[in-house]
């Protein structure tokens, strides 16, 4: 029998979480599924999810703060600005991905997304467009569950593609949509999904 001290302690989570790795868990307790409405927040997900592709997000995650340091804390404008000079840095960077289409990647997509902040006003305006402004919650019973797409990660990813982004296919968008709070994936007995429904109670049922 679990005790009432033990469920403090530890809360059911999701079943993907590794409870072995501190980091993992303080990532799904504190952020995943989290609304993001913020822009530089939203671009960095965004920069972590197209590393991700082909890799486990944990690998992504560990590497996270070399990553706000080797891409200027995920400031958009800067990134944009990365010539040839800041490639081979970022190449030469045992600390982050060294993949050369997924570096070349993230400068692409900076330039995009401030092309996208120019007619939008914000990236956030324009990309909870694709859930209808508030957050979907699912009633996910466990990891198996959960989808690797949705219809609307794959209009997300169409429209993205189509602004000139690269590595936002489908399954990457809607991981970060995941991350990102604009899709609730929760399983219906983790604390988290309670939690974070209750202080976003707009979201679509």
């Amino acid at each position: 029998m679990t005790s009432c001290d033990d469920s403090m302690v530890n809360p059911p989570r999701c079943a993907w979480v590794d409870l072995s790795k501190p980091d993992y868990v303080a990532y799904h307790d504190t952020e995943w599924g989290v609304p993001i409405h913020d822009d530089r927040r939203l671009f960095e997900f965004l920069t972590l999810e197209s590393a991700q592709a082909g890799l486990s997000w944990y690998t992504v995650l560990r590497k996270r703060e070399n990553y706000r340091v080797a891409f200027a804390q995920f400031d958009p404008g800067r990134v944009a600005d990365f010539g040839e000079r800041e490639i081979e840095r970022l190449l030469a960077n045992p600390g982050i991905i060294r993949n050369r289409q997924k570096v070349l990647a993230a400068i692409n997509n900076a330039r995009c997304f401030l092309r996208v902040q120019e007619e939008f006003d914000s990236f956030a305006d324009y990309i909870w467009r694709f859930v209808g402004g508030k957050p979907i919650v699912r009633e996910r019973t466990g990891f198996n569950d959960i989808p690797a797409t949705s219809p609307e990660s794959d209009a997300l990813s169409k429209a993205l593609r189509q602004r000139g982004f690269k590595f936002v296919g489908s399954t990457i968008c809607y991981a970060h949509m995941q991350a990102t709070g604009m899709v609730n994936d929760h399983a219906l007995d983790c604390f988290r999904r309670r939690e974070i429904i209750a202080a976003y109670p707009d979201a679509v049922p």
